[in-house]
């Protein structure tokens, strides 16, 4: 296994992709069909993570709603022109159970292709989905208790938020899975984290997980924590009488649980509203950065390098990323210009670096999670460049290993403020200097960009930059007094190479 600081992970969407496997192979297919060219192209890549997004078992309730849902079905048939009735396969966060849907070959599948990321060095990730269920997840028969439960009067005010269920115990009215800010997601029900044996039962669910896997993205983490909770439901979470309560958050005795018996196994946090750190600290190894995303969007290089002036410890436990299966694609969202500078930034920084599947080939549309097919695309052959640029340099120990430093960069003279647009750091492994500069900002742009190397004088250096090919010499006096002089148009990108000539003085 890799032991890289800054991993690597290739994000799958499951379905979709065996889908357009089984019609290249002209039969069902599994997971035992992903390719080896795929595999063995995220080997050559120095990819440390797979995740296979969606491999557990759905059931027919969540289908049947997310065909019915009228919103759902209008934003799938946007996502799908030609959209069938079977194209709609219901959602992968309504989970009945934590075993392989048979339709992906069940555990044998999920263990062989375990086997063979292994065998390249790459470790499989899957997904746990704390906050809610299926609605026909088996403990709404059996134990209604471990939900949130409302009332007939809630039921009749709030139809979005809750569904009137069968259970064993006769009809109950139980809440739909959401966050504080938005209606509930109809599909699903919404466990109550105040009912201590809920906390004991998703215990032995995460362990019967970790058996399957190496690591888990966990759907929207933050929902869990207990200040959470009760801005979400308030006194609806407080469990019925009988019932034994407790206020503990969940992931701090869960996570280390795990590990007594998995003592490798990795937690990552989907996390929003500025919760990463304490995320981080209830003990998830990595968590979402979606301020840098945004921040990225903004187009505003002064807020990208506010948010990466972070503590290092914060910043080597992000997930940085420009899409996922929750955002628009990258190609739909920056022009080409923007495109390079973004990812140059997202993907150079410090952190572990997500690439989600179709983002190599410049794909454009999003496909819905209720989808088990996307329209085609062609490739984009300037974006497949730009990521086997990006790919080779990750390939450096610099940049999976080494030191990283965010570097001062300022104005040429007093009265030019374009100075505020660029981003600008380095690397450094064994000897080996990159220094990265992007202009992120919309007008051209002057600055100098301050090294951090004491050595620099006394020599020429020789800066290769491996977008253009292109070299640039200069003198180590100027470089260590003045920094590297830059004078560049909007959006320039250069990844230097940085290489000294010992035998030529200055």
């Amino acid at each position: 296994m890799s032991s890289s600081s800054y991993p690597i992970l290739f994000q799958l969407n499951t379905r979709v992709y065996l889908q357009e496997i089984a019609g290249h192979l002209g039969r069902p297919a599994t997971l035992k069909d992903i390719p080896d060219e795929l595999l063995d192209f995220l080997e050559k890549n120095g990819f440390n993570w797979f995740w296979s997004l969606g491999v557990w078992t759905t059931g027919a309730a969540a289908r049947e709603i997310s065909r019915t849902n009228p919103v759902w079905r209008e934003e799938c048939k946007k996502d799908l022109p030609d959209l069938q009735e079977s194209d709609i396969c219901g959602s992968p966060f309504a989970v009945c159970v934590y075993e392989v849907h048979p339709d992906f070959g069940g555990r044998a599948a999920l263990a062989h292709l375990r086997k063979r990321l292994a065998q390249r060095g790459i470790r499989l990730m899957t997904d746990f989905v704390p906050n809610h269920t299926a609605p026909d997840h088996p403990w709404v028969l059996e134990h209604p208790e471990y939900y949130v439960n409302g009332s007939e009067s809630d039921l009749e005010a709030q139809p979005r938020n809750y569904v009137q269920v069968v259970t064993k115990h006769g009809p109950r009215v139980l809440a739909h899975g959401r966050d504080p800010y938005f209606g509930g997601w109809v599909d699903t029900l919404q466990l109550n984290y105040r009912c201590k044996e809920l906390h004991d039962i998703q215990r032995q669910v995460l362990h019967h997980i970790a058996e399957q896997c190496d690591g888990v993205r966990c759907d929207m983490a933050m929902l869990l924590l207990p200040d959470i909770i009760a801005k979400t439901w308030g006194n609806k979470s407080v469990p019925a009488d009988g019932i034994e309560p407790t206020e503990v958050c969940f992931w701090p005795e869960a996570i280390q649980s795990v590990r007594r018996q998995h003592a490798d196994f990795v937690f990552m946090a989907e996390v929003y509203w500025d919760l990463e750190w304490e995320l981080q600290q209830q003990g998830f190894e990595f968590t979402y950065d979606k301020r840098l995303y945004d921040r990225m969007l903004s187009f505003d290089g002064g807020a990208v390098r506010d948010h990466l002036m972070a503590d290092l410890l914060f910043q080597q436990r992000c997930c940085r990323f420009l899409e996922n299966h929750d955002e628009p694609r990258a190609a739909s969202m920056f022009s080409r210009p923007q495109y390079l500078a973004a990812a140059t930034i997202t993907y150079l920084s410090p952190g572990l670096r997500l690439f989600h599947e179709g983002q190599f080939e410049g794909r454009k549309h999003r496909v819905s999670m209720h989808l088990s097919r996307r329209a085609a695309e062609s490739p984009d052959p300037a974006i497949q460049e730009l990521y086997k640029s990006l790919l080779t340099c990750l390939r450096s120990k610099a940049f999976r290993e080494g030191s990283w430093s965010l570097l001062e960069c300022i104005p040429e003279w007093e009265a030019n403020p374009t100075f505020r647009q660029f981003v600008s750091f380095s690397w450094e492994h064994s000897g080996e200097r990159w220094l990265i500069a992007v202009n992120y900002g919309p007008g051209s742009a002057q600055t100098f960009v301050r090294l951090p190397w004491a050595d620099l004088k006394g020599r020429n250096w020789t800066l290769n930059d491996q977008l253009t090919q292109e070299s640039l010499v200069r003198a180590g006096n100027d470089l260590a007094e003045r920094g590297l002089y830059l004078n560049v148009p909007a959006w320039h990108v250069h990844i230097f190479l940085m290489q000294d000539n010992p035998e030529q003085t200055t």
